[in-house]
Formats: C-alpha cells, structure tokens, sequence
C-alpha cells in the first residue's frame, strides 16, 4: 500500500518543482531503487494507472512476515489459478523504507507527495524477515533443475531453516513453478503442510524460507528396508490423508506424491512439502498436463493420456504409498517407459475395458491392442503384508482403482474400518494441531534399529529440489 504525505511549505516548492521535473523524465509508470541488502520487494501494480492500487487489488501476504517486509501480489481475475498473468504485469519497487512510491508526471505544477516511511521499532542492523542477511546458510542439502536447498540458520528467531533458493534468469524471469509453489503455501496452515516462512527477492535469486525438517518418507524406508512397522505406517497414512483433505477441500491438487515429497520430522510429524507442481483447481473442471507425478506415482489414466482429472489423482499415488510403506517395495516400479509402467498396473488390476472402465477407450493413448489382457487378482497376491493387517487390504484396493471415480477421497478414507482402533480424538484436531499431541499416539521403534537414530541421514534437500527416481 502506498502511503503518502500533505505537499511541502510554498518556501520549498521551487526545489520540489525541479525534482519533480527530473523524476518526471525518469519514471513514466513506477521507481525503482536499489536497496544495499539485494532485497527486492515485489510490488504488482495495475496496468491502466500510475497511481498505486488500493488494499483490495493485493492478496494477504504472508502472515508471518511483518507489514513493512510483506511481499504484494496482484490479485488475478480468476479465484484459483493466480498465476498465468502476462509478466509485464509485473513491476517491481525498490524502497529502503519498503513503501510504494508514486511519482506523479503533472504538467499542472503541483507539488509531489513525500514518502512516508514506515515506523520500525527495531535496530536498523537489526535482523528481520524478508532480508537475504537474515538467514545464515549452514550446509547445502541438495541441487535440482532450478533450485538448490541448503539447511540454514534464522538470525531473527535462532530456528534452522531450510533455504530454496531458485535462480533467476533475466531472459526467461522467476520459474513459473516458484511462483506456483509460494502462491499456493502462503495460504496453506497445517500441521500436515510444510510451512512457508518468508520470502526473499533478489535479481538473481527467489528464496523460499520453509521449516526446517529431517528427513522424508524415501529416505526413512530406505533406512528401514522389507516394510515399516504397521503402527507406524498407520500413523504416517492418516497424516497424509488429513493434509490432502485440508487441501483438497480448498480445490488445490498436489500432483506430484510420492515419498520424496513426504517430509518426516524427528518425533514422526509428515508434511506435504515440493508445490512445484500443485495446481489450485477451479469449478468446473479445466484440463491440465498430462506430464506431472513421478512415473511410479502416476495414476493409469494420467498414463493414458487424460487431461481431465480432479483430486482423484492424487488418492492414487497415496494407494502407492500405502503398499510402499506396508511391503518394503514400490507398488508399480516401471523401469523403462509408460507402456511398462501400465504393464505393471494392469498386471495385478487386471486390463480395463468398457465394462470395468467406462470411457477408457476414449483416451488418447489407450490400444487394446497394445496391452496383454489380465484378469484382476486380489491385491494379497502381489503384496502379501496386506494381509497381516487388519482392512488394510481392503483400503489400498479402494485406492488403487483404475477408473479414477472409483478411488477413494481423502475424508473418506479417513474414516475408513482401517483407523478404527486409533484414538477418537484425532478426528476433533484444529488444522494446526498434531496427532502428536494426543495421548499416546507416537511412533513405534523400526525393526532393528533404534528411533534415536532416526534424522541422522537428511534428504530434505532432494524433496525440495525436485528429484525423481
């Protein structure tokens, strides 16, 4: 929001005037200034007015990042899908009191407004949010495509962070996927989410500050190799399903689960974490890319081609995960292309037809002719230690359903026979609460192994960087 002042005395307007003039000739639209920090923040302005939109043109940032540092979006037209606005809609200022500046072009002589700068009651050397400075990078946890994740320090409240730092390329500007990402978690509070705690804008890099968190679901079951203890697999499962149902709910689509992107912090809490590719899905349906969820993850459908799908995609890859968890081995582990990966599928649901599919040959890349034909078979016969755990067997089959309207939602399945003998009080949590604080709901110690070693070994680096098996 841009704030402004009463004009200067007349004894100063002839000063004013010339620099009035100056920046006049300087600045048709907006003013940029460099800040010492590096810290760029963002500023969208209204394309049909020099002056600075009202409060009713931004989106809420960030809660906890203080209003003299808040990042300012432009709200779009469109409720769901912020995202796909022309980038010469964007327009950055640069201020050290972190205001809005309106420089006006009158040709009328009136005086210009003064900036007001905006009270701070802290140090100017003090650390704050939103500052590059503010963060001390303590050791780098991964690297991928556009992005690379260090393990840091806040200097403002001491915490461990971790720091996604995406590159910037001045041809080709900031990732649309980083954009995405921060447009969705910024307005996502659970306890099953990753929080987003600040936002940093340089020239040459975007910063994603997140909770520091130690570990994911990959690299705990490769530390617990042949399936996890059930208890705790239980636990992990119905973390994942509250998270999908809070987001679901808000018509926001993952697209990309698998345990990569499944963190697991040292008392056992999982959070949703890597948005990259999540998409806010509005009413009715839109069509999207085929081209998203990890090729072990993908749902047969996706695989075929369709472009219409809803939050159905993402029950399915928590079907995978389910069997993942509870048998020690991927659920559907192509090792060559998509037609092996639906071999794999098909293999153990059987091939899908008219009858047991409707619609299924009006996808793109479906062939009957294509595929061997399989009968379905019980999923016990493929993975034997579902049936060492009571429902689970009838859970995962409910999941994993070729035709997509056949899956199981996420708040269904949270009510699922297989919770049955946990705690009732799960289901009365707030959005921010964890299991963790109901009464005796902890994680069991892995076979072999003690849970004191539990987070040594990180990979919150490869979830955040965009890995891939």
């Amino acid at each position: 929001m841009c704030d402004l002042i009463e004009p200067q005395p007349p004894e100063k307007i002839g000063k004013m005037k010339k620099l009035r003039r100056t920046l006049s000739d300087s600045f048709s639209r907006i003013a940029l200034k460099k800040e010492d920090t590096t810290f760029d923040e963002i500023c969208v302005t209204k394309m049909s007015t020099r002056n600075c939109p009202g409060m009713d043109s931004v989106i809420k940032p960030l809660d906890t990042i203080p209003e003299d540092k808040k990042v300012r979006v432009q709200r779009t037209q469109s409720t769901f899908d912020p995202f796909e606005k022309p980038a010469n809609q964007v327009k950055r200022v640069h201020s050290e009191n972190n205001a809005c500046i309106n420089f006006k072009a009158s040709s009328t002589g009136k005086e210009s407004p003064k900036v007001r700068r905006h009270s701070s009651p802290s140090s100017p050397t003090s650390p704050k949010f939103g500052k590059a400075d503010s963060y001390e990078k303590l050791e780098k946890l991964g690297e991928g495509s556009y992005a690379t994740v260090y393990k840091g320090k806040s200097k403002v409240n001491g915490k461990l962070v971790a720091l996604k730092v995406i590159r910037l390329q001045e041809e080709e500007g900031t990732p649309f996927t980083a954009i995405r990402e921060a447009s969705l978690l910024k307005g996502l509070k659970h306890a099953n989410i990753v929080l987003l705690h600040d936002i940093i804008h340089t020239k040459e890099t975007l910063t994603l500050v997140f909770e520091y968190v130690h570990t994911d679901l990959c690299q705990y079951m490769d530390k617990h190799p042949g399936g996890l203890h059930p208890d705790n697999v239980k636990l992990f499962l119905f973390q994942l399903l509250r998270g999908l149902s809070y987001i679901h709910q808000r018509y926001i689509l993952h697209r990309d689960l698998k345990p990569q992107n499944l963190l697991i912090s040292d008392t056992g809490e999982l959070k949703l974490a890597d948005f990259g590719l999540a998409r806010a899905k509005s009413v009715p349906s839109h069509t999207y890319s085929n081209e998203v969820v990890t090729l072990w993850y993908r749902p047969p459908d996706v695989l075929l081609g369709s472009t219409e799908y809803s939050t159905c995609l993402d029950m399915w890859g928590v079907g995978c995960i389910f069997v993942e968890m509870i048998q020690g081995v991927a659920a559907f582990p192509g090792m060559k292309d998509i037609q092996d990966q639906l071999e794999r599928i098909f293999l153990v649901l059987g091939t899908p037809n008219e009858d047991t599919w409707p619609g299924v040959h009006s996808l793109p890349h479906f062939k009957p002719e294509r595929f061997t034909l399989y009968s379905s078979k019980n999923l016990r016969q493929a993975w034997n230690k579902l049936s060492y755990v009571n429902h689970a067997e009838d859970l995962a089959s409910k999941l994993l359903q070729c035709s997509p309207k056949n899956r199981l939602s996420a708040q269904a399945a949270l009510s699922h026979e297989y919770f049955s003998d946990l705690p009732p009080r799960l289901w009365e949590l707030t959005d921010m609460s964890s299991i963790f604080t109901v009464p005796n709901v902890r994680l069991q110690p892995e076979a072999g192994e003690s849970m004191r070693a539990f987070g040594k070994n990180n990979s919150y680096g490869k979830s955040l960087s965009n890995s891939k098996h």
